[in-house]
Parts: structure tokens; sequence; C-alpha cells
């Protein structure tokens, strides 16, 4: 009995995970996430954030980007970029990264506003500009089919 048991655990446990989407990917290179755009012919979501000290970034995250729903609909809808402004030493990114974040927000946020959401066509213009919407990531997909209707 114990080992029938064990068994259907198991079966459980196996059909849980694969019913689970797998993780979106974040391009954290601009040019490339363009390039992906063009390819795809989908619009791109830039996100510029403060990962360890904007408090309205890490809600963002948290609430919307790291949930499955929110992944599944990027997955289908959207190509990904992320450029994250870290302030902590232990988070310090490369040179290289850095960098790149730099040159994306030179391009896209030079307000430096945190958290921004820049929607991109997949030629790179500008669609829209928003930042952090309370009601997770069914409101948020929501919204940014609103945004995205519109152009």
């Amino acid at each position: 009995m114990r080992f029938l048991s064990f068994c259907l655990l198991l079966l459980f446990s196996a059909i849980g995970v694969q019913a689970q989407p797998s993780p979106v990917t974040w391009n954290t290179d601009l040019t490339q996430a363009l390039q992906q755009a063009k390819a795809t012919n989908k619009p791109v979501l830039a996100v510029f954030s403060g990962s360890d000290w904007c408090k309205p970034c890490i809600m963002l995250s948290k609430e919307v980007f790291d949930q499955p729903e929110f992944q599944q609909y990027a997955k289908d809808k959207l190509v990904l970029a992320r450029f994250d402004f870290p302030r902590s030493k232990k988070n310090k990114l490369p040179a290289a990264q850095t960098k790149l974040n730099e040159q994306a927000a030179a391009q896209l946020n030079k307000e430096g506003a945190f958290p921004l959401v820049v929607l991109l066509s997949p030629e790179g213009r500008v669609l829209a500009k928003t930042g952090y919407r309370p009601g997770g990531p069914a409101a948020y997909d929501a919204y940014l089919t609103q945004l995205l209707a519109k152009h």
C-alpha cells in the first residue's frame, strides 16, 4: 500500500511540474531584443528596474513578471528585455552589462524613471510607456493588450 501511495504521489507531482510554463527569457541587450522582435514580428517590452532598491520595481517583478500567467502571455505575444540598475555592491553587474543598460536607458529612459516599462514596435518605435500597476498578471496583461491595440 505504501508503494502504491508513493507511486501515485510521484505521478501527480510529475503532472504538476509539467503543467507549469517554463520561465521566459529576458534579453539584456536592446539590439538583440529588437532583432528578435523583427524576426518574430512581436513588440518588445523593455523594463528598466532597480531590483535591489526600487520598491515598485520589486513589486512589479514579483506580482507580474514572475507569475506563470504573465510568462505565458509574454511567450505568446512579446519579446522581453530587462535593464537593471542595482545599487548594492553585492548585486553589481559586469561592466559590459552596465554599459548595455546605460545605452538602452539613454535611448528609452532619459527621464530616469523606475520602474519604467516601454513597449516598442518590432522596428524600435516607442508605442507606450508605463510602470507599476496593481492588480496582478491578469490586469497587467489586459492593460498591455489595450496599449498594443492602439497601435
